[in-house]
């Protein structure tokens, strides 16, 4: 069983695949996002595509732990997917996933233009990556 990664975001989606046996994460794309519909339609050809049964959303607290708009927005998206798609939808904590990938790509040599195209995809593998991480032990 397939795990979708997603990092939510105002104006974009990141997304990131698991592999087969549920040990690594790939990035797959970044959805420009246009209308809840369009958005979900990609989800869905997505989900189809790589035969996903569950799903993982970056969930963006603060540095005390708390959950701010940001976070509120999150799991009101992530209450969506689990309605529109009958799966499992999990959150995870995202604090600083999206420097981390910043980082990464800067520490990569990675133009500053390319980088504004991937950090969401990125992100949202870091994000899959730790969740998947943390539940192999």
């Amino acid at each position: 069983m397939r795990v979708l990664g997603l990092d939510y975001g105002d104006k974009t989606i990141g997304v990131a695949v698991s592999d087969e046996l549920g040990w690594t994460a790939q990035g797959v794309e970044t959805i420009r996002r246009q209308s809840g519909e369009k958005d979900l339609a990609r989800l869905r050809e997505l989900i189809g595509q790589y035969q996903v049964g569950k799903i993982v959303v970056g969930l963006p607290k603060n540095m005390n732990g708390t959950i701010g708009p940001r976070g509120e927005l999150c799991q009101k998206f992530a209450d969506k997917l689990a309605r529109e798609f009958s799966l499992q939808v999990t959150l995870w904590d995202e604090r600083l996933t999206t420097m981390a990938a910043e980082k990464m790509l800067i520490s990569a040599d990675v133009s500053r233009e390319k980088r504004k195209k991937v950090i969401d995809k990125m992100a949202a593998t870091l994000i899959l990556q730790g969740y998947l991480d943390a539940n192999s032990r």
